[in-house]
C-alpha cells in the first residue's frame, strides 16, 4: 500500500513538473496596433418603392430595415461614428434624370445620438427609384477624412435603376483610391440578376455580400458588420508604385495598397541595413472574370537588376485572391557605419481579363513589408524549421522518457504483487 502511494505521488510530481516546463510562456510579442481615428460607418439604405413588398416574415421589406435599424442604433458601440444614407425616398415622380439624383443623408456621419436617429428613420417611406451608384459615391464622401475604419453597409432589394453608371464600377473606383474604405452588401430579394450586381459591388472592395430573407437574419448581420468596424485593424497606406526600380517610391515597414493593370509590373524600394531582414508579402485580388491560369511573382532585386531572392504562386481557377512571399536576410557587417542597402521589391501577374472586362482601375494590390533585426546565430535562421520549437521537442522526448521508465516500474510492481499473490 505505501508503495502504491510512493508510486502515484511520484508520477503526480513528474506529470506536474512537465506541466510547469512545457507552460513557459515564449516572449512577448508586442503590440504594434497604432493610434487610429474613429472607425465610422454609414448604413446606406434602399427606399425605392419595391421596398413595400410583404414578403419578410410576413411583414413589408421596408419595416424589417426599420426594425433591424432600431436595434442596430441600440447595439452601436460607443467608439463608432455612425450615419444613415437612404436612396429614392424622396422623389416619386417617373423623371429618370430627376430620381438618379434621389440620395440623401438622412443623419449625418459622427457621434451617435440614438433618439434622434431613430426618429429619422421612424419616417421613411418606400417612394421612388434605384440609385445605387450615385448613393455610392455620396456614401464614399459622407465618409471621407480621418485614417480610421470606413465601412458602408448597403442594404437593397432591387437592382440599380441609373445605368450606365455601373455601381460595381463606381464600388472599384472607390478601392482604386486606396482610402481603405469597404462596402458590405445584403440584398432582400432571392434574385440572380440582384445577387450578382450586389456581389460584384462588394468583391471590388474586399466586403462581404449577404442574401438576407427573414428580419432577425437582417438585424444580426448589420450588427455584426457595425462591430467589425469598431475591432482594430491595421488601415493600408495607399502608394503608387511605378514601372522602375529607379523612380520607385521608398516603403518602411507597414501595410500597403496599390492597383496593377494586368500583366504589369509594380516596383517598391525598400532600405535594409546590415544585420536586419526583409519580410515581405504581396496579394493580388482579381475582383473581375479573369481567363484561367494566372500567376503573382514578387521578386527582391537590387538596384541594378540582380534577384537577390523570389517568391511565386499560381492558380488556375477562380481565386479570389492570389499571395506569396520572401525573406532576405543581410549580413552583419563589421563596419558601424556601413550603409543601408537599397532593395527593390517587384510585383508582376500574368492575369489576364475575360473577354468583354474592363482593365481599369487596375487589380487590387496588398503589399506587407517588414524589417527586422536579423537572427543573433546562424543556427537560428535554420534550425531545421523548427526556430523555437526545438525546446518543445526537447521537453517531449524528456517527457517520452520518463513516462516510459514509470511504466515499466508499474508494470514491474504489477507483476510482482501478482506473483506475491
Amino acid at each position: 500500500m505505501i508503495t502504491r502511494k510512493r508510486l502515484a505521488a511520484g508520477v503526480c510530481a513528474l506529470l506536474a513538473a512537465l506541466a510547469a516546463g512545457i507552460a513557459v510562456p515564449a516572449g512577448a510579442v508586442a503590440d504594434e496596433t497604432t493610434a487610429q481615428d474613429a472607425p465610422k460607418v454609414d448604413l446606406v439604405l434602399d427606399v425605392s418603392g419595391s421596398m413595400r413588398a410583404r414578403d419578410i416574415d410576413g411583414d413589408s421589406r421596408m419595416a424589417a430595415a426599420k426594425q433591424a435599424f432600431n436595434e442596430v442604433l441600440d447595439a452601436t458601440p460607443e467608439e463608432v461614428q455612425l450615419g444613415i444614407r437612404t436612396l429614392g425616398a424622396n422623389y416619386p415622380g417617373n423623371d429618370r434624370r430627376t430620381g438618379c439624383k434621389d440620395t440623401a443623408q438622412l443623419y449625418p456621419v459622427g457621434p451617435l445620438n440614438r433618439t434622434e436617429a431613430k426618429t429619422a428613420v421612424a419616417t421613411l417611406r418606400p417612394t421612388g427609384w434605384t440609385p445605387i451608384g450615385p448613393a455610392l459615391l455620396k456614401a464614399a464622401d459622407d465618409l471621407d477624412g480621418g485614417k480610421g475604419l470606413r465601412r458602408i453597409v448597403l442594404i437593397s432589394d432591387g437592382e440599380d435603376t441609373c445605368a450606365p453608371l455601373d455601381p460595381c464600377e463606381v464600388a472599384r473606383e472607390i478601392a482604386a483610391k486606396g482610402i481603405g474604405l469597404t462596402i458590405d452588401t445584403l440584398g432582400l430579394v432571392p434574385n440572380a440578376k440582384l445577387n450578382r450586381q450586389l456581389s460584384c459591388i462588394a468583391e471590388a472592395t474586399g466586403g462581404t455580400y449577404t442574401s438576407v430573407q427573414h428580419k432577425e437574419q437582417l438585424s444580426d448581420k448589420v450588427n455584426q458588420l457595425v462591430d467589425r468596424t469598431a475591432d482594430k485593424t491595421v488601415t493600408p497606406v495607399a502608394v503608387d508604385g511605378t514601372d522602375r526600380c529607379a523612380t520607385a517610391p521608398v516603403v518602411k515597414s507597414g501595410l500597403y495598397t496599390d492597383r496593377e493593370e494586368f500583366g504589369q509590373h509594380r516596383f517598391y524600394r525598400v532600405d535594409v541595413r546590415p544585420g536586419q531582414e526583409l519580410r515581405a508579402s504581396v496579394s493580388v485580388s482579381d475582383d473581375r472574370q479573369v481567363a484561367l491560369d494566372y500567376g503573382v511573382t514578387l521578386r527582391a532585386i537590387t538596384v541594378h537588376g540582380r534577384e537577390i531572392v523570389r517568391g511565386e504562386a499560381t492558380g488556375s481557377g477562380r481565386t479570389d485572391v492570389l499571395s506569396t512571399g520572401l525573406r532576405y536576410p543581410r549580413a552583419e557587417s563589421d563596419d558601424e557605419n556601413a550603409p543601408a542597402e537599397t532593395v527593390c521589391l517587384q510585383v508582376a501577374n500574368s492575369f489576364s481579363p475575360a473577354a468583354g472586362v474592363k482593365t481599369t482601375p487596375g487589380l487590387p494590390l496588398e503589399l506587407t513589408v517588414d524589417v527586422v533585426d536579423g537572427p543573433d546565430r546562424a543556427s537560428d535562421v535554420a534550425s531545421f524549421g523548427l526556430g523555437r520549437g526545438w525546446w518543445l521537442l526537447g521537453a517531449l522526448v524528456v517527457a517520452g522518457f520518463l513516462a516510459g521508465l514509470v511504466w515499466g516500474w508499474v508494470s514491474r510492481w504489477r507483476v510482482a504483487v501478482w506473483r506475491t499473490n
